[in-house]
């Protein structure tokens, strides 16, 4: 069984995924939940540490602000880890409450702007690439505002924010179909995102999270055709039944991780070189939140290996001679692998733990952490 198109495969996890999260009815607490971004790293390091493919965090401003950002990267590096994204937030502040970069108040629109500004002062000092957009703007009722003029808003906003990037910097700009608008987002979708990346230039790129679609979208459609203009800059990897539920990567529909995948390596954009950042955007509400990461990086990894069994020769043959139920079976032989044994057995190989949850679970880190981080405040999602 080759897997040698996993080298070089790493996944980006989020600060926020380790801190205290819930529904919208109830905020669940565990001990040991981190306090600080400090903590945060620490504890995504672990998940680094026994699968050896989440070597990148993001952060998320202002949730992980600190004073001494070359400190926080130090602290990072000494961890084994980098720092990855750098999210804006513009879903907190009240001056928002009838959009952000789209409001029509041009005093608004400029403090959003000078939000990512800052932003992109962080990414500096921390060595962070890419500043990632998701546009909370939208509308609640038609007739609330000129759907044109804020796309013309947006436009003008986003300009200034991109000619304020530096040479080797990225826009990542997110789309959602619903939430927290309903009668539409100011960006709600793949085109829109993808028409301000092409208007931008070549450091703005789309990122997908897999949650933000309407029911029964083809995922790995937009994939491909993303894929297709080189503006695929990133995945928000998670699993969803209804909306964005942001549960752990394929505990859902593992079948429809593996067909994105399947398009991913069919395109080659697996490869370190391709540019695509692949990451998560999960919150944990009642598992653990260490073992939850890590359990999704091991999805993402199975997934892409099966992706990768997938006789590219075989398939293309078939289809070329217009049997249906062959291609099909080439890709459903390639799903139905069981690549449990050869992955543990790559991860020994590389000196890692053949099964990192338990191998977590034994090092007592869990316990070490409830024990030491007493008596201050818990971070959470939105802290």
């Amino acid at each position: 069984m080759n897997l040698d198109g996993l080298d070089g495969f790493t996944i980006e996890v989020p600060s926020w995924a380790y801190g205290n999260s819930g529904t919208r009815f109830k905020v669940f607490t565990r001990p040991g939940g981190p306090r600080n971004p400090y903590e945060k790293i620490s504890d995504a390091a672990q998940v680094n540490r026994v699968t050896g493919l989440a070597n990148r965090v993001s952060l998320h401003i202002p949730w992980d602000l600190v004073d001494d950002w070359p400190d926080l990267r130090a602290h990072a590096d000494k961890l084994g880890v980098q720092i990855g994204a750098i999210n804006s937030n513009l879903f907190q502040d009240d001056d928002y409450r009838l959009g952000s970069l789209c409001h029509p108040d041009a005093a608004v629109r400029r403090k959003a702007v000078d939000h990512h500004l800052r932003c992109l002062d962080v990414m500096r000092q921390t060595g962070s690439t890419d500043l990632k957009i998701w546009l909370p703007d939208g509308l609640n009722y038609a007739g609330q505002d000129s759907l044109r003029g804020r796309q013309d808003r947006l436009a003008e906003s986003l300009r200034t924010i991109y000619d304020a990037m530096d040479d080797g910097h990225r826009m990542l700009l997110e789309y959602k179909f619903f939430e927290p608008h309903f009668y539409t987002m100011d960006i709600p979708d793949w085109g829109t995102s993808l028409l301000h990346c092409l208007a931008l230039g070549e450091k703005a790129t789309v990122v997908l999270d897999t949650g933000h679609h309407a029911p029964g979208t083809n995922i790995e459609f937009i994939v491909m055709q993303l894929i297709r203009q080189n503006r695929l800059g990133a995945f928000d990897f998670n699993s969803r039944y209804y909306a964005d539920d942001d549960l752990i990567v394929g505990s859902a529909d593992p079948f429809q991780l593996f067909r994105i995948m399947s398009e991913i390596v069919a395109a080659g954009a697996h490869r370190p070189g391709s540019g695509v950042n692949f990451m998560l955007d999960q919150c944990h509400n009642i598992e653990e939140k260490i073992p939850g990461q890590i359990r999704s990086v091991l999805n993402v990894e199975s997934a892409l290996a099966k992706a990768l069994l997938v006789d590219q020769e075989a398939l293309a043959a078939e289809q070329r001679a217009g049997d249906v139920l062959g291609a099909h079976q080439v890709l459903m032989d390639a799903y139905e692998t069981d690549v449990r044994s050869a992955l543990a057995d790559r991860r020994e190989a590389r000196g890692l733990p053949r099964d990192p949850v338990k191998t977590f679970q034994a090092t007592g880190y869990a316990e070490s952490v409830a024990a030491e981080r007493v008596g201050g405040t818990q971070a959470g999602w939105g802290a």
